[in-house]
């Protein structure tokens, strides 16, 4: 995959946003509420599908390599298997998921923002809770209560916010218009 410059400046951007995010956090056990599924929306929202997931990929990768930008100030791969592992997972798939509906729609209104970032974070809880429940030993209903429920209003929130700023920039940004990526000068 040959990147363009200003594609490297904000896979960059993306993942250290999500980093920056994850020290917004509200500890919750086992899995603590924080800022980094908002990036994640942003990400896939703003860069597309490849280039969406591939933030939240080198994102996971730094962390698991050992920096300490899980939440919490966490780092290392026993994040990555451990409890909340699947959620941080899911935060690729998730950008990939949401990045995909957005660029394959020609000029996506709000609602469909909205939708592909509802459906986005169904790919976090999908992953997340299958892990969790794996480790925790228990029945999928049960992790959904420790695993979802609690996060409904936040990620609700979070999927609002995202999906308008979304809309606000894709009018004053050509990068993330449909998935194109061109240049255009802006003059005074």
């Amino acid at each position: 995959m040959k990147l363009r410059a200003l594609d490297a400046m904000m896979i960059s951007l993306f993942a250290a946003l999500t980093a920056a995010g994850s020290f917004v956090t509200f500890p919750l056990y086992p899995v603590p509420i924080t800022l980094q599924t908002f990036f994640t929306y942003l990400a896939g929202g703003v860069l597309g599908g490849r280039l969406g997931a591939l933030s939240q990929l080198i994102y996971v990768l730094l962390g698991g390599a050992g920096l300490p930008i899980f939440a919490g100030g966490r780092a290392g791969f026993g994040v990555l298997v451990g409890p909340t592992g699947g959620y941080l997972i899911g935060l690729i798939l998730s950008a990939f998921v949401i990045g995909r509906l957005c660029e394959n729609k020609q000029n996506p209104n709000f609602a469909w923002i909205l939708a592909s970032m509802i459906i986005g974070t169904a790919m976090i809880y999908i992953v997340g809770v299958i892990q969790l429940s794996l480790w925790m030993r228990t029945s999928i209903a049960q992790t959904i209560l420790w695993g979802i429920l609690p996060f409904l209003v936040g990620d609700s929130v979070k999927i609002l916010m995202a999906s308008l700023v979304i809309l606000k920039i894709r009018n004053v940004l050509p990068y993330v218009r449909s998935g194109r990526r061109k240049i255009v000068r802006l003059s005074i």
